[in-house]
């Protein structure tokens, strides 16, 4: 009777002490694309010292919270593995980063990327293979191929779980809502907070709106990203990291959770375009409750040069940006966003 008593007087104890050192505000970092230079077909688009130069000005921001995640583009592969063909050569574009340049996602503070998109097959098996393994032996969790739909992880006492989502083979599809929000169901009951990446949406400067509906692009469904997100936050989704379009899109709060629709090109070294709006980007830290209540977001604005790297945008052009886009796209959302880069709800 006594070693049942103190058994779980042990029990009671511990589960007080974790319960005290679970943190009751977390902050989650997210970016968009990322592709730090290619190897193919030749070395001519790399990035002068192995690329340690690429996030510098912006390491300090990307290693202040919790969990910072982003999207990461091609394949972390030296040589070798079969460059995918295209139907179309203008809109085809194949990238291979080398393996070591992984170092670079390590030293700026990334904790978990997305492999859902349309460039982590762009060497087959073997460039997935390669992407996962680099990602893993560094340290930095991984999801969104269809054998690893999600990932769970653990912070300061709060647990963390992250699935991702595209339109592409071999990833968890955007376009199958049922199939997804059983996965974040699955999610929901394992973790404190569930974050959702989705690749999806059209691309380019004429599609920086959300505009509530399935997008068609180059004969691909896309997938309705609006619904998507609220769907998916409707089984336990927190907070929802979009990216696809290559420019910034609005950002939401739906049901005390975060939603940005897009993240833009935030460091994408040569292969993709940055003239305009698409070499402008934001790194969107979000504050919620250890649940994933929606506190506030802060949006720091960066730009991009060809050949550049990432850099502080004095003159806010992505901010200003995004609060154009959310008032025109939600304005029922009941948010504000200031000129220094607070979201923030409205206050009654």
């Amino acid at each position: 009777m006594r070693s049942t008593l103190l058994f779980a007087f042990i029990c009671g104890l511990f589960t007080s002490v974790f319960a005290q050192s679970k943190k009751d505000t977390v902050t989650l970092i997210g970016v968009g694309d990322m592709m730090m230079g290619s190897n193919y077909p030749n070395g001519g688009k790399l990035p002068p010292d192995d690329g340690r130069g690429l996030m510098k000005e912006v390491e300090p921001i990307l290693q202040n919270a919790d969990v910072t995640f982003g999207n990461l583009e091609g394949v972390l592969l030296n040589e070798g593995g079969i460059a995918k063909t295209c139907r179309d050569p203008k809109v085809c574009y194949v990238f291979r980063s080398p393996e070591k340049y992984v170092q670079n996602l390590v030293n700026a503070g990334f904790d978990v990327m997305s492999l859902a998109n349309n460039h982590s097959g762009d060497f087959g098996d073997m460039g997935k293979r390669s992407s996962i393994r680099s990602l893993e032996n560094a340290g930095i969790y991984q999801a969104g191929q269809t054998n690893k739909p999600f990932v769970v992880f653990e912070r300061n006492g709060v647990k963390y779980g992250m699935a991702a989502f595209a339109p592409n083979t071999g990833c968890p599809s955007i376009n199958d809502l049922n199939e997804a929000k059983r996965i974040v169901r699955k999610l929901d009951s394992l973790v404190d907070v569930v974050i959702v990446s989705f690749h999806g949406g059209a691309e380019g400067p004429q599609h920086e709106h959300v505009p509530r509906k399935n997008e068609l692009f180059h004969g691909e469904n896309r997938g309705n990203v609006y619904q998507f997100a609220h769907q998916l936050i409707d089984v336990g989704a927190d907070v929802v990291f979009g990216h696809g379009p290559h420019v910034t899109r609005a950002v939401e709060v739906y049901k005390d959770r975060f939603i940005a629709y897009s993240m833009g090109n935030f460091c994408t070294y040569g292969g993709i375009n940055v003239s305009g709006i698409n070499g402008l980007a934001p790194i969107v830290k979000v504050f919620t409750s250890n649940n994933g209540k929606f506190y506030k977001a802060h949006i720091t604005s960066t730009k991009q040069s060809f050949y550049g790297p990432v850099a502080i945008d004095p003159e806010k052009r992505v901010l200003k940006r995004i609060q154009l886009l959310t008032k025109q796209d939600f304005p029922e959302c009941k948010i504000e966003i200031d000129d220094l880069g607070w979201v923030r709800l409205k206050s009654n």
